[in-house]
């Protein structure tokens, strides 16, 4: 889950080497964590956040096929 935000993340931005994804996981959930650079920031998360409801999207269909909870924090 992790290896496919980061790719999504690394194709969207114009510094792929400042992606990071951490994942921690408590009570059952998993919450992943991508942090860019600041310049990046309004490429992940798109015009009124199209962007980032989208690959939230895609980590929950992903998620459901595996019975996971996962929630995505763009820090």
């Amino acid at each position: 889950m992790r290896e496919l935000v980061e790719n999504i993340a690394k194709a969207l931005v114009d510094n792929p080497d400042d992606v990071y994804v951490s994942e921690i996981e408590e009570n059952g959930v998993i919450t992943l964590k991508l942090t860019v650079a600041e310049d990046d920031m309004g490429k992940v998360i798109g015009k009124q956040g199209r962007i980032a409801k989208a690959i939230r999207t895609v980590v929950r269909s992903v998620a459901n096929k595996d019975r996971v909870k996962v929630t995505l924090e763009i820090i």
